[in-house]
């Protein structure tokens, strides 16, 4: 299966400028501090495990996200969204990947999640995407859809944040 959009790895830049057509998102969540939120941040993300504590459900074709990598998200049971990991990184302040739509998708387009360290050792996720309705019911929500996208990036930060934080100690 091929992609449905043209500028596949758009996102690994940032997603700037958003293709002509498409709706952009932007989502930006602070983790915590240090190497150790950094590391747990980076080890959820990049084995499914923040998807999979997202309750959504996930089926992929590897335990990691490596380029090639087909991934499967189904929404509350019913709705599937096939796609396939486009682009990583695994540098040492800066892990992270993105995967464009393939046919079937409600959406057609590409969302990356990158986790980075500042130099003060804040540790922060981004999810960047664009996109445009590709099914009747995808165009027919509208504003909905895309407020829906919103809010799954704000979910993805807030489940991240908890998987990151480490045990407290007594």
């Amino acid at each position: 299966m091929s992609f449905t959009y043209e500028d596949v790895g758009a996102t690994r830049d940032g997603g700037v400028p958003c293709p002509p057509g498409f709706h952009s998102l932007h989502e930006r969540t602070r983790l915590g501090e240090g190497e150790e939120v950094f590391r747990r941040a980076a080890e959820a993300l990049t084995t499914w495990r923040m998807h999979r504590e997202m309750g959504v459900g996930i089926t992929t074709s590897a335990e990691r996200a490596a380029p090639g990598v087909d991934v499967t998200v189904t929404l509350a049971g019913i709705v599937r969204a096939p796609c396939r990991v486009v682009w990583t990184v695994d540098e040492p302040r800066r892990v992270g990947w993105a995967y464009g739509t393939l046919p079937g998708h409600p959406e057609s387009g590409e969302e990356a999640f990158v986790v980075s360290r500042t130099g003060d050792g804040t540790v922060w996720l981004t999810v960047t995407a664009f996109s445009r309705p590709a099914k009747w019911y995808a165009r027919a929500g509208g504003p909905a859809t895309r407020g829906f996208q919103h809010a799954y990036a704000r979910r993805c930060g807030v489940v991240l944040r908890r998987l990151a934080d480490p045990p407290a100690e007594f």
